[in-house]
């Protein structure tokens, strides 16, 4: 009985034996397959790092915000509109501010009256003739903004050509230049110990500096593009109230010309990794198809990452560094993507 029972025990024992032997290759594709690399997939070996990351403007994405409190007027643009720098985008309520304008207009044109009846002479005179210059150039570059303004609006609104838009931004341009120019000319002449101005000139300085004052104000009521770019997102409507203190920006803009990915890349992998490196980009969104672009910043600073490492599906606690990843061709790539990013070993992208 006791022979019989032995064998017994070394037969199972020599299956369980075989069933594991069995079963070990079967367990190692499953562990690749869990890290989302298959170490038996050649094309795979040669990526010496990968790193999530997302799509982005590499000028960055603006938030757009306005300089004063106010209640929206008009909103100028939508969501895909494609504008230029010191475009108008979004018009707040101004009645106030155009009366206190037109009021310290009308200072500047007393004063005016009152220092032309005493006469000047010498410097004195080109001194005068020489601020009276600025102050028209000023005035002509305040209205060749407003023509601008105006312009793009019409194009906005009507559509059609754009010369009048391309002629009212040459004018404005213009413009800019002729008040460097009488400023430069200003600066001269009193450089030159021209004569202290007098008691008329001095009030005629001071209305004028409040008329620059209530102008300035007028033109913070209209929020412009600070760059050339396309609108990503437009989140205010005409009657509401807008601040610079307020969460959410009521529009968001970047340069889509070229783009980017901010990959988040493990701090063990920071040393195998240099600017000029080549790299290849993956979405979700587009299978099968691969963005080539180079590395092009790597930040001096190692901090936790905040996106879901590839073959994860939630963030874990590792200590990464931010580096930028240029791309050579966006095609259909849209801002906000998520992106794998292989780093290729020793490559430079051509």
């Amino acid at each position: 009985m006791s022979k019989r029972r032995t064998a017994w025990i070394v037969v199972l024992g020599l299956i369980a034996v075989g069933g594991i032997f069995t079963a070990i290759p079967l367990i190692t594709p499953i562990k690749s397959a869990f890290w989302g690399i298959s170490v038996d997939e050649p094309r795979e070996r040669h990526w010496q790092a990968i790193a999530p990351g997302r799509i982005e403007a590499c000028s960055g994405q603006i938030r757009v915000a306005t300089a004063v409190i106010g209640v929206v007027d008009k909103v100028l643009v939508k969501t895909n509109d494609k504008v230029f720098a010191g475009e108008p985008l979004i018009h707040l309520a101004d009645d106030e501010l155009r009366a206190r304008q037109a009021a310290a207009e009308t200072q500047v044109a007393m004063h005016e009256r009152a220092r032309d009846e005493r006469s000047a002479t010498g410097s004195a005179k080109s001194r005068r003739k020489a601020g009276d210059a600025v102050a028209d150039a000023e005035r002509a570059l305040y209205d060749a903004r407003s023509a601008v303004d105006r312009a793009a609006t019409k194009l906005r609104v009507s559509g059609g050509p754009d010369g009048d838009l391309t002629a009212a931004r040459l004018a404005l341009t213009r413009a800019q230049n002729e008040l460097l120019t009488r400023k430069e000319q200003l600066r001269a002449i009193i450089d030159d110990d021209a004569p202290l101005p007098t008691a008329l000139e001095g009030q005629l300085s001071v209305a004028r500096s409040e008329y620059a004052i209530a102008r300035s104000a007028l033109d913070k009521m209209t929020v412009r593009a600070p760059i050339d770019g396309t609108v990503l997102q437009v989140d205010v409507h005409p009657g509401e109230l807008v601040s610079p203190a307020s969460p959410q920006p009521p529009l968001q803009l970047a340069d889509l010309s070229a783009l980017c990915v901010r990959a988040e890349l493990d701090e063990r992998d920071l040393a195998s990794i240099k600017v000029g490196q080549a790299a290849t980009v993956r979405t979700v969104a587009f299978p099968g198809r691969e963005f080539m672009g180079t590395v092009s910043l790597i930040a001096p600073l190692v901090e936790p990452g905040r996106l879901e490492p590839p073959g994860s599906r939630s963030p874990t606690e590792v200590d990464v560094v931010r580096v930028m990843i240029g791309l050579a061709g966006s095609g259909d790539l849209t801002v906000g993507m998520k992106a794998d990013v292989y780093f290729r070993s020793g490559e430079a992208l051509n």
